[in-house]
């Protein structure tokens, strides 16, 4: 991923991720719901993280969605990394 995507496009990809998952109507939640309120489990989880290796070419852990708890800040975790 280009160093120059800003966390609010990753935060546009992830809203998406999340809502052609089915786990949520679109606008019935913002980008600090905690990703837990929105249905993450573990099996969410690993597929999110298969989902931002493939789309951002970065390796991540799984517990990244554990560690940046929303949208929001995952976003700005994926950039972070990007930037590296």
């Amino acid at each position: 991923m280009p160093t120059d995507v800003l966390p609010t496009q990753v935060e546009e990809w992830l809203t998406g991720r999340v809502i052609a998952y089915g786990k949520v109507i679109p606008g019935s939640f913002t980008v600090d719901t905690p990703l837990s309120e929105l249905g993450l489990d573990s099996v969410y989880a690993l597929t999110l993280c298969g989902d931002i290796e493939d789309e951002f070419q970065l390796e991540v852990d799984p517990t990244i969605v554990w560690d940046y708890p929303t949208i929001r800040e995952l976003a700005g975790g994926i950039s972070q990394l990007a930037a590296e």
